[in-house]
Parts: structure tokens; sequence; C-alpha cells
């Protein structure tokens, strides 16, 4: 454990002169994160919760099972700061996790963040900025960003990161669970999160829609997203991924639209088989406008000769091709395991 500390030590010098002291409004905030197997990033996100310029009343840590220090990282780094409580769950998935900690949450104002996340010192501070200029919102969604310190990284957030929507006159990210500020009450009227490993967020954002919940985008709270370092950990992520949203039977969401596109290339295979290899060039154009396309979604303002980049055009076809695979390996090992021979809940870290 003390070779975790010393190696992230530098997220522990936290400006205390910057907080705020809201304690004195009726607007208190509980924030609840499940984590599991999250050691190399517990410092970070834990110093980062302290940084915020908002002040907190409750941060709610809900340990999933950790097999690692997890759990002992965190409270030995929230020790005398009684806004912590480190919840052990068993055996939770991050959907059970987050019905875990809203339901012991001592506040009716719930922020949702993730471990892997790193939320700005200003991250809650804005959200509660839009409920304060109108009480009637019921959910806010911040925003979230890919955080691209190497050229993997770089050609992950271009191969499967969101690209930005515009809301209310904004470009953001969302809506997602790991930048969020809602009622409790909101959480109830959605029947809570699905006990699921994937796609429970997703699925709770639209039980919340269907609720007909006052919505507010706030694009100035951000949290910033560790995306896998490696393309072997981006396949075991994705794998992962795709087991969760078989058994919650999302296929229609991802894995059909994939299926279609491999089918649609089979004939030109066997033409390329049976003929000439010149119809493989076929092949070949579609996959390109396919990864044109995600890169020129995802470019941010940047030009065309940017997007052209030869190099970061390869990784991201490389990245993308990873993920195809993962999704029908996935997809493959969801349907030969029985619902009730699922394992544990599974970490991708």
């Amino acid at each position: 454990m003390e070779d975790l500390l010393k190696k992230h030590s530098p997220y522990l010098l936290v400006d205390t002169t910057r907080l705020r002291d809201d304690s004195a409004t009726d607007l208190k905030v509980s924030i609840v994160i499940p984590v599991r197997n999250e050691q190399e990033v517990m410092v970070e996100l834990i110093a980062a919760l302290q940084a915020q310029t908002f002040r907190v009343a409750e941060i709610v840590i809900v340990d999933g099972g950790s097999t690692d220090q997890t759990v002992s990282i965190s409270r030995n780094l929230t020790r005398g700061d009684d806004r912590f409580r480190v919840i052990e769950a068993g055996d939770a998935t991050p959907g059970r996790g987050r019905n875990v900690g809203i339901e012991a949450a001592r506040n009716d104002w719930i922020a949702l963040t993730d471990a892997g996340n790193r939320p700005e010192a200003q991250w809650l501070e804005e959200l509660v900025k839009v409920v304060r200029r109108d009480p009637s919102v019921e959910i806010v969604y911040g925003n979230f960003e890919p955080i691209t310190d190497s050229f993997f990284t770089r050609c992950a957030a271009l191969a499967y990161v969101v690209a930005k929507q515009e809301r209310d006159g904004h470009r953001i990210r969302a809506p997602s669970i790991v930048s969020a500020l809602m009622r409790r009450e909101v959480w109830r009227r959605a029947g809570g999160f699905p006990d699921l490993r994937a796609a429970e967020d997703l699925m709770f954002i639209e039980s919340v829609e269907r609720q007909g919940s006052k919505v507010a985008w706030c694009p100035s709270a951000t949290v910033w997203w560790h995306l896998q370092p490696t393309l072997a950990s981006t396949y075991r992520k994705f794998a992962v991924y795709s087991r969760h949203n078989v058994w919650a039977g999302r296929q229609r969401f991802w894995h059909y639209g994939i299926a279609r596109m491999y089918l649609l290339a089979l004939p030109f295979v066997v033409l390329a088989i049976a003929h000439r290899a010149w119809w493989l060039a076929i092949l070949i154009a579609g996959f390109a406008v396919r990864i044109a396309s995600s890169i020129w979604q995802r470019r941010e303002q940047r030009g065309l000769l940017w997007a052209l980049n030869p190099i970061q055009f390869l990784g991201v076809a490389l990245i993308v091709l990873t993920i195809d695979l993962a999704t029908f390996v996935g997809w493959i090992q969801a349907l030969g395991q029985r619902p009730a021979d699922r394992p544990a809940p599974e970490s991708v870290t």
C-alpha cells in the first residue's frame, strides 16, 4: 500500500483554502461512487473529491467485492474526514453498488461519478449552480472528457468515446451517469439501477426519461475519464461489456449493428474467393469510410489535415477491429452461459 501512496503522492496536495463552506445552505449533497479493484486510482479520486470547491456533505464509496487494496486505501486516505463512508457490499455490480450507496445516503441530493474518473475541482459546484438557478430541476447531467495522454489513448478516444452533442446551445457529452446530480426521488421513480455490470447506466437514464423528470445540462461540470491504456486491456473491457449487454438483452443497441456490417461484407469475401481479389477493395473502402467517419465526428474543431493523419488512422482502425472482435467473443461467451451460471461482477481495470 505504501508504494501505491508514494506513486500517487502528488494528488494528495489539496489546497483547502479554495473550499467554500456551503454547509449552511439548504442544499446538501451526497456523492455516491461504486468501486471494485480500483487501488490504482483511489488516491487520485479521493484527492479530487476532497478538493471540490463546493463543500460536500457526504461521500459514500461502495465496494463491490474488491480483492486488492481498494478498501484499505480508501479507509486510510479518508481517516479523519467524517464526510467519507466506505460500505462493503460483497459481490456487487456497479448497478447494485449505486443502489446500496443511494439508499444509505443521508441527503436527498445525490451526485454520481465512477472510479476511473477525476472530477474537476468545480465539478460539483457547477452542477449545484444549475439547481440553484432553477429549483424545479430534478436531474443535472454534466460533461466528461477522455484523458488522452498517449498516442494510444488519443486513438482510443477517436475510436469509441461518444462524440459531443448539442444540448441547449452547448456541446456536451451527456447524458451520462459519470457526471450527474439528481434528487433521490428521481432514483426511486426510475426503480433504481438494474443489477448489471454494463448498460445499467443507460437503462437507468432511459427510465428517467420515461418518468418525465425535469432535466438540465451543465457542460462546465466536467470529469476526466481514464481510458484503457493498451490494446489488450481494451479488448478485455469490451468483452466484459459485451457479455453483460447480452445478458441485459440489449443486443439491438450494439451487437446487431456490428453483425449487420460483417454480414454485408460476407458476399464480397465470397466474390473475392470465387472470382477476383479486387472485390476486397470494396470492403477496404467501406471500412476506411467507417474509420474516417469516426475520426471526423470526434475531431473537436480540428481541421482536415489533422483528420487525414495516416498513422492516427491506422491506430483508430486497429482499436475498432479489436473492439469488434471483443464484441463477438463476448456475445458468444454470453450465449454459452446460462443466467444462473453468470460469474461474480468483473473488474475491467
